[in-house]
């Protein structure tokens, strides 16, 4: 059988049928999303970080983005994000995470709470008034914030992104470099940042107790977190035997479904429910 390029076949001017099945998809999650926005069906699903070491506690929660569709199931960011993330939809999807968290944080003053940025929402007018105006209503807010920038994100605009670090440190926020491993920084790269924390990409840290490889990398990267005296968190915890591996190499936090998954019900009230019972 003669296998040419399916594209030869095609009239001039026209798609496949997978790239006009996938670019339909991609409108439909489009409007999808625009229209949870519009209707305000956006919330954050909270995750627990735990502390390594005793007493074992939530050190803070991270807060991802969910849009409601219009039969109200939760839609996770992983089925929208990548179709929104480099439009002016993407950045409002910024705008709502941080103001959902910072909300939380005003609500709710005993905990501590992370939020996913990019160096795109540093440039947006409404990103940046939104977390100065909290600020400005509570100066002891930052304390409490965690703002998270990808590896990727931090590497397009390095300058950009110092400065607002530089600022918002005043501030009492905190920062933490996720998927740490996953991308191109190199070392000699911290020197100019102002990372408070990094978080060990869950490549890595999935099965790491049964992966040498793994173990190599794992140790590696909290080698470079230690030496520039940053925090270290390890998301994708799954298994006890990786916990235990983690903790005895390091870690200072621990992440991921063995402790909780993300949920729209704050954790932190259901667990004052419980020990008021127990009280």
């Amino acid at each position: 059988m003669n296998r040419r390029n399916a594209k030869a076949d095609l009239p001039e001017g026209s798609e496949s049928p997978l790239n006009a099945a996938v670019a339909s998809r991609d409108k439909s999650t489009l409007e999808m999303v625009a229209d949870a926005v519009q209707h305000n069906q956006t919330v954050l699903a909270y995750q627990p970080i735990m502390q390594a070491m005793a007493p074992h506690g939530v050190a803070f929660y991270e807060g991802y983005i969910r849009v409601l569709d219009p039969t109200g199931r939760v839609i996770p960011a992983r089925e929208f994000m990548h179709v929104v993330e480099d439009k002016e939809i993407g950045r409002e999807m910024d705008c709502l995470a941080l103001q959902h968290g910072l909300r939380a944080l005003d609500k709710f003053p005993n905990i501590r709470l992370s939020v996913n940025m990019s160096a795109r929402s540093i440039g947006y007018q409404r990103w940046t008034q939104v977390l100065e105006r909290f600020i400005k209503r509570d100066a002891n807010l930052g304390e409490r914030l965690v703002l998270e920038i990808t590896e990727t994100s931090a590497m397009a605009a390095p300058e950009l992104v110092t400065d607002f670090m530089g600022r918002m440190q005043q501030h009492g926020i905190a920062f933490a470099l996720d998927n740490f491993g996953a991308g191109t920084t190199s070392i000699g790269s911290f020197r100019q940042f102002f990372f408070d924390a990094v978080k060990i990409d869950g490549q890595f840290v999935r099965g790491v107790h049964a992966n040498f490889d793994n173990q190599s990398v794992v140790r590696a990267l909290i080698g470079i977190a230690k030496q520039f005296d940053m925090f270290v968190v390890a998301e994708s915890v799954e298994s006890q035997d990786d916990a235990e591996f983690l903790v005895a190499n390091g870690v200072d936090c621990l992440q991921g479904y063995l402790f909780g998954a993300p949920s729209v019900s704050p954790p932190w009230i259901e667990d004052l429910k419980q020990r008021t019972q127990t009280g």
